[in-house]
Formats: structure tokens, sequence, C-alpha cells
């Protein structure tokens, strides 16, 4: 009888075990799905960030693509392949597909030249 009984106390100790187990890989997949989204954040919020910075050191008439500043925050913009602190990227995401060969917008006064060269 007190076989039975500790094979009992086994067996429900067992799904406890089991419970524990699936409740704590729910939570380390909610931390990491949380990780990813502030990462995300900070990602779209550098960007805006950057853009906002540069719109604001950009000549008179010069033109803002917001189209090209949607794209670069989804991470499909322009100046894909371009490394981050690259002059270029940054003027192929505010000036547009393009930019960064030198065929930007060149803004709404009709100027030559890229914004930010000077």
């Amino acid at each position: 009888m007190r076989v039975e009984g500790l094979r009992e106390e086994v067996a429900r100790l067992a799904g406890v075990l089991e419970a524990a187990e699936i409740e704590l890989d729910r939570r380390v997949i909610a931390r990491e799905e949380l990780v990813e989204a502030l990462a995300a954040s900070a990602a779209e919020t550098t960007a805006v960030t950057e853009a906002e910075a540069e719109q604001e050191t950009a000549p008179a008439g010069a033109g803002f693509d917001r189209a090209a500043l949607a794209r670069r925050i989804a991470g499909d913009g322009a100046g894909a392949g371009l490394s981050a602190d690259s002059g270029r990227a940054r003027r192929a995401a505010a000036c547009g597909p393009g930019a960064a060969e030198g065929q930007g917008d060149h803004g709404s006064a009709g100027l030559g030249g890229n914004v930010g060269e000077g």
C-alpha cells in the first residue's frame, strides 16, 4: 500500500513539473517577443529622430520624401546595402531611391546636388 501511495505522489509531482516547464517556456517566448518588439521600436525611433535631425539641417528648399522615410523605417528602403553610418545612406533615405548614386530628389526648388552636400 505504501508503494502505491508513493507512485501516485510521483505521478502527481511529474504533472506539476511538466506544468511548470510549460509555463517557463511560455514566459521565455513572451520575453523574446518583447525584446524583439523593443528592438523594432528603438530602430523606428532612431530612424525617425535621424530623419528629423537631417531635415532640420537641410538647406531651405530641400525636399522631404516621406515615402522614403517610411521605407527606411520598414527596413526595405533606399540605402539598402549601405552602412548605417554612411553619409550616402543618410542621403539616400532622405532623398529617395537613387540618391546614393547621385540621382535623388534635388528638392522642390530644383537646386542641384543631394540633401546634405555642400
